[in-house]
């Protein structure tokens, strides 16, 4: 069943990508989207509840990228596998997020 390891490294890739903004957002002291928010994923989270999420996103990052299989990132398909993963994540929260920090507008504002 090798798919289910690549599934496994595309969504380990997701939920990497998903843990950056949360994160940093959170250290950097600013309130961010999370499912927690009111209304989900559209109010503003406190910082210490993104820090918390962005944690918990590494983990089950690290979960399906080390604990699955055997990840070699030196494995072209293990690789891009996990690459497509942060991509998709990363597409889908430029355009979720950017509708409410003007990211999706040609001019950025």
């Amino acid at each position: 069943m090798d798919w289910l390891l690549y599934v496994s490294y595309l969504l380990g890739g997701a939920f990497f990508a998903n843990a950056v903004p949360h994160f940093v957002s959170g250290m950097m002291g600013r309130p961010f989207q999370t499912p927690f928010s009111k209304p989900s994923g559209e109010g503003l989270s406190s910082s210490t509840v993104n820090v918390i999420w962005g944690f918990a996103n590494f983990i089950i990052a690290y979960l399906l990228i080390v604990r699955v299989g055997n990840f070699d990132l030196r494995v072209t398909n293990h690789a891009i596998a996990l690459g497509v993963g942060v991509l998709f994540m990363g597409i889908i929260s430029a355009r979720l997020f950017g509708r409410f920090h003007g990211g999706n507008s040609p001019s950025g504002s």
